[in-house]
C-alpha cells in the first residue's frame, strides 16, 4: 500500500516535470503554487502564508532532490522514509499555524491530494442509477480515470 502510494506520487511528480520538459520548475515555483492553493482554500493570513511557505519550500526541495536521484540512479527505501518523515513533520507544523476550521479544510485538501482528486475539475453529473465506469491498470493511468 505505502509503496504504491510512493510510486503514484513519484509518477505524479514525473508527469508534472515532463510537462515542463524544457524548464524544470524550481522549489520556489512548486512552493508558491502550493501556497497559492492553500491561500485560496484556507484563506490564510499573511503571517500564516509566510510561515507555511517555509515548510512548503522544504518539502519542494526534497521532492526535487528525490526526483533527480530517481532519474539518475533510482532511490531507496531510506530516501522515501526521509521524505515522508519530513512531509509528516511539516504537515504537523502547518496544522499548528492554522485555526481549527482551517485544519479541517487542510485535512480535506491532503486527503484529496492523496486520492488524486482535483478540486478544480467538476464531477460529471450522472443520471439516476448510472454508475461511474472505473478503468484500472495501465489504461487507468493513461486516462486519469482511476
Amino acid at each position: 500500500m505505502m509503496k504504491r502510494l510512493i510510486f503514484t506520487m513519484l509518477m505524479i511528480i514525473g508527469v508534472f516535470f515532463s510537462a515542463f520538459a524544457q524548464k524544470q520548475p524550481t522549489a520556489e515555483e512548486i512552493a508558491k503554487k502550493n501556497i497559492d492553493e492553500l491561500e485560496k482554500r484556507l484563506k490564510l493570513s499573511s503571517t500564516q502564508k509566510n510561515v507555511i511557505y517555509n515548510y512548503a519550500f522544504s518539502i519542494a526541495k526534497e521532492q526535487l532532490a528525490l526526483y533527480k536521484k530517481q532519474q539518475a540512479s533510482g532511490y531507496n527505501d531510506e530516501d522515501i522514509t526521509r521524505y515522508y518523515r519530513l512531509q509528516n513533520e511539516s504537515n504537523k507544523n502547518i496544522k499548528t499555524v492554522l485555526k481549527p476550521e482551517q485544519v479541517v479544510e487542510y485535512e480535506k485538501l491532503i486527503e484529496e491530494r492523496l486520492s488524486g482528486i482535483d478540486p478544480s475539475k467538476k464531477k460529471k453529473k450522472r443520471k439516476k442509477g448510472e454508475v461511474e465506469e472505473k478503468v484500472v491498470g495501465i489504461e487507468g493511468l493513461k486516462t486519469g480515470n482511476n
